[in-house]
């Protein structure tokens, strides 16, 4: 009888490859920034280090965050062909902090993906805020916020919507 021995697959192309990011908290002053992701491994510790520059620094307290929002900040870049570190205004949010901000603002979402480490609330010096939100609008891989009063664009891994 004829056997067929397998023979070693090819890696796709979505596996090959170097993604990087670099966050400023604008809040802290806290810098990160890394490869995150490595020929289809994410680095557990860079991803690590960027939970701690995107942790509550009302609270002092960090979470870890959603791999996805690391590919849709990195999408995001790509699609608008910017290079340079993304500032942040929220990362990770502890119900404690939600709670106080939602009091305050109805513009905030009494169970916040914040809280859940899946959003970010970003800004992208030297590109148009509208920009940023069509760029991750067209991306169609979760929430997009628009808050062009308060100077940045909301993403998360939640369904695809906007406001």
């Amino acid at each position: 009888m004829f056997s067929m021995l397998p023979t070693k697959a090819q890696a796709s192309r979505s596996t090959k490859g170097v993604r990087s990011l670099g966050f400023y908290n604008r809040h802290t002053g806290e810098r990160g920034q890394g490869s995150y992701w490595i020929d289809g491994d994410y680095q557990s510790d860079i991803l690590t280090d960027f939970s701690q520059v995107l942790r509550d620094h009302r609270q002092n307290e960090s979470a870890p965050m959603d791999k996805r929002l690391f590919d849709f900040a990195y999408l995001l870049k790509e699609s608008l062909g910017y290079d340079d570190e993304l500032h942040i205004i929220s990362g990770y949010r502890s119900p404690k902090t939600n709670q106080m901000l939602a009091k305050r603002s109805n513009g905030v979402a009494k169970k916040s993906y914040h809280m859940k480490g899946m959003a970010l609330d970003i800004a992208v010096p030297g590109v148009k805020l509208a920009e940023v939100r069509s760029a991750a609008l067209a991306l169609k891989l979760g929430g997009v916020g628009y808050y062009p009063n308060s100077g940045f664009v909301h993403i998360d891994t939640g369904p695809i919507r906007s406001w």
